[in-house]
């Protein structure tokens, strides 16, 4: 009799375990989310806000952990890690999404995004749609939401640019992007491709005079530290996507997949909001920093050799011409 109620007395142990233990097991759900940038930026904002809501709309029982400042690598190599199912998210710049999937290309093409209302109009587009079906396709990995950072303003050590000449001879960082590549090209310079993990000490030690960043982020990564000039250039309106491992996506319930689209909607607008918050304050605090920043007097040159040189380069990669007036037309502008 004492076995039986001692094996009865386990069993109920053991239920109580269970018990107690299963929500616990379903809270330790955790995914990792790589970041390029730091606390602070547009980056950050972004999956912060998407992990509360992926929290809150799946009762607690999916989390996600932040891995900041290129701890789990460099953009490209979170995309390629993502793309082989060994990491769940990461939050990268989209200049490092066009090297696996082309077609995203569109949205780099110099002066294509012309405001933050822009930007958000074309990610919420058919044009957008496509280019996440695009990046399954080629990449694995999917797009599931749209940090926007503002537009890459040109920062330097030397002086102030204000016309086109004034960028002449400097030693200018790009990330390692053709478009990007050939845009400083196409302006007579010849930049410097660098990973962003590089990107700091490159300038601390005046490896590289400059590069292009958003307000937000030059002021979130303490670039006043190592930079004096900032020139309002708008060639590039910075997009970071989100994205998740396609595999993984797929091992996920419909619930939990549902789950991770709406969080990932709800933290893009919240970028939005985020940037249009943030940028006023970014910028003032890096002129209170000893930052200068000047406006460019002839950005209708820029225009003109960024745009008549590189973009028919292009058209093929990025899907052809149809598909760049697709994007015209959602943005109201005049067609090819």
């Amino acid at each position: 009799m004492k076995t039986i109620i001692k094996s009865q007395a386990s069993a109920l142990l053991m239920s109580a375990a269970l018990l107690f233990t299963a929500p616990f097991a379903a809270a330790e759900t955790e995914f990792k989310v790589a970041l390029g940038g730091s606390a602070d930026g547009g980056q950050h904002a972004l999956a912060t806000h998407f992990a509360d809501t992926l929290k809150q709309k799946t009762n607690g029982e999916f989390s996600a952990r932040l891995f900041m400042n290129s701890q789990l690598g460099s953009e490209q190599d979170t995309v390629n890690d993502a793309a082989l199912g060994v990491l769940d998210f990461s939050v990268v710049a989209i200049n490092n999404i066009t090297p696996f999937s082309p077609t995203v290309g569109i949205f780099t093409l110099p002066y294509m995004i012309q405001s933050l209302d822009e930007a958000v109009k074309l990610t919420q587009s058919d044009v957008a749609k496509e280019m996440v079906d695009n990046t399954i396709r080629d990449a694995g990995v999917r797009i599931v939401g749209w940090t926007f950072s503002g537009f890459r303003v040109l920062t330097n050590s030397k002086k102030p640019v204000t016309k086109l000449e004034d960028l002449q001879g400097m030693i200018i960082r790009v990330p390692k992007n053709e478009i990007m590549i050939d845009t400083y090209r196409a302006w007579g310079v010849n930049p410097t491709p660098m990973s962003w993990a590089e990107l700091f000490t490159a300038l601390q030690q005046q490896v590289v005079d400059g590069q292009d960043l958003s307000i937000v982020d030059i002021e979130a990564v303490k670039f006043d530290e190592v930079q004096t000039y900032i020139s309002n250039i708008h060639y590039n309106f910075l997009l970071e996507p989100m994205i998740m491992s396609e595999a993984i996506f797929q091992e996920q319930s419909p619930e939990v997949q549902a789950a991770i689209l709406e969080a990932g909607q709800q933290a893009t607008l919240h970028s939005a909001d985020f940037l249009r918050s943030k940028e006023t304050i970014a910028r003032n605090s890096l002129i209170k920093k000893g930052m200068q920043i000047s406006d460019v007097t002839d950005e209708d040159q820029w225009i003109s050799k960024a745009t008549t040189t590189v973009w028919p380069k292009y058209y093929d990669s990025v899907g052809g011409k149809a598909k760049i007036n697709n994007a015209l037309r959602e943005l109201g502008r005049n067609e090819l």
